[in-house]
């Protein structure tokens, strides 16, 4: 068993002010995609066509995954609460982000967006799917410094045992599970796959499977929401359940880029 690196979420505090490293990783997330977007844009091989029009898709990128996360997350897994009580949607100190509201509210984002830039949808997924990634790897590394989101009890040898958990059992640490499939093994793949002009929409098509099969597999060894547990046929997380669809859009938009495989990405 290894032991778990203690580490104050609060990196600096002044009076009633903090800096969180969540908050922090969240930057860093932002920064990461800016660095790549500004990057590709320079090169010319991307929609944007300077670096202001790169910042005004991270804001926008920015404002999705805030409001969608955190709608998301009182909709697929505070939904009874919700309805007891609305006001649940503002309690941001609370805690609660979901990824998949989180995803709607980047795809709603971009689609914003592509309008603005009067560019197709897809043309501007395909060139932040490569990027999101990296704002996931470093969410994941937030989740485990914040001592959230860990793991179904386990005895392998990197098993760990979170101070916060009641419960003192060992665990997988699965939040840097999801950092390496999610952030660094589904970056290098997209990143691989973006290297040579593919049809338009198969990168977001990529992206959305890739994520899907990453996300559902940890979840086998990630603990359940508490108020959910295994609710789809004995054995199926919320998290899986999300993912099914997921899967599926993927496949569809990769077979609907294929079938339309003379509309290449902006290069």
């Amino acid at each position: 068993m290894l032991a778990y690196p203690v580490i104050d979420p609060i990196i600096v505090s002044i009076g009633p002010l903090a800096v969180r490293w969540y908050g922090l990783m969240y930057l860093l997330g932002l920064a990461g995609a800016w660095w790549l977007g500004v990057r590709q844009t320079d090169r010319g091989i991307a929609p944007t066509h300077n670096r202001q029009q790169v910042e005004d898709l991270i804001f926008y990128g920015a404002m999705g995954v805030v409001l969608g996360g955190r709608i998301g997350y009182i909709l697929f897994y505070q939904f009874s609460s919700f309805l007891h009580n609305p006001l649940l949607l503002f309690k941001i100190t609370e805690g609660g982000m979901s990824f998949h509201g989180g995803l709607i509210g980047v795809i709603t984002a971009m689609w914003l967006f592509a309008r603005k830039l009067n560019q197709p949808f897809f043309a501007i997924a395909d060139f932040v799917a490569p990027m999101v990634p990296i704002g996931l790897g470093f969410g994941r590394i937030g989740n485990f410094i914040n001592q959230e989101l860990w793991g179904r009890p386990s005895d392998v040898p990197w098993a760990m045992i979170f101070p916060a958990d009641p419960e003192q059992l060992a665990r997988h640490p699965s939040q840097l599970y999801q950092f390496a499939l999610e952030g660094v093994v589904l970056l290098l793949l997209l990143q691989l796959a973006a290297r040579k002009p593919r049809p338009m929409g198969m990168i977001s098509g990529l992206f959305l499977i890739g994520y899907a099969v990453m996300r559902f597999l940890v979840e086998f060894v990630r603990e359940p929401d508490a108020h959910i547990g295994l609710e789809i046929l004995g054995w199926m997380t919320r998290g899986q359940e999300l993912c099914v669809p997921m899967f599926l859009a993927g496949l569809l938009i990769c077979v609907w880029a294929i079938r339309h495989a003379n509309h290449t990405r902006p290069r």
